[in-house]
């Protein structure tokens, strides 16, 4: 039972930088390396539960709970890695950017042109 204590023991240590990654909000390659180290961790604690169980007196129950959680882990970790993996995206304009456009001045306003709403030389229904 030693043995398994260690083993539960390195993925809770594991499972907690997962948790303080989480709160930091660390990058997707840390979170990736991370839950690869936690599923390894897992995936040992629960071939060892399997192989001793009759030995150590492991309740069935106990195995599918860690079974469920590794199949669990693998799932969360297949969608990190591949978001890790994937080529980060060009940052485009930021909201400023998209809403400062050029600003209008006396050299950039060709009057007469404007039909309708020329309002700076002219009538608003068209007129001169």
């Amino acid at each position: 039972m030693a043995d398994f204590t260690k083993l539960r023991n390195d993925t809770e240590t594991k499972g907690r930088a997962i948790q303080a990654a989480s709160q930091r909000h660390a990058a997707p390659k840390e979170a990736c390396r991370l839950f690869s180290a936690f599923q390894t961790a897992e995936a040992k604690m629960l071939k060892y539960a399997q192989d001793n169980q009759a030995w150590c007196g492991i309740p069935p129950q106990i195995i599918q709970q860690i079974k469920t959680s590794h199949d669990h882990t693998v799932e969360i970790r297949t969608k990190i890695c591949k978001i890790a993996e994937a080529p980060q995206r060009p940052a485009g304009p930021s909201l400023s950017d998209a809403l400062t456009g050029p600003v209008p001045d006396s050299s950039t306003i060709k009057p007469g042109r404007g039909g309708t709403f020329d309002t700076l030389t002219g009538s608003p229904v068209g007129g001169k």
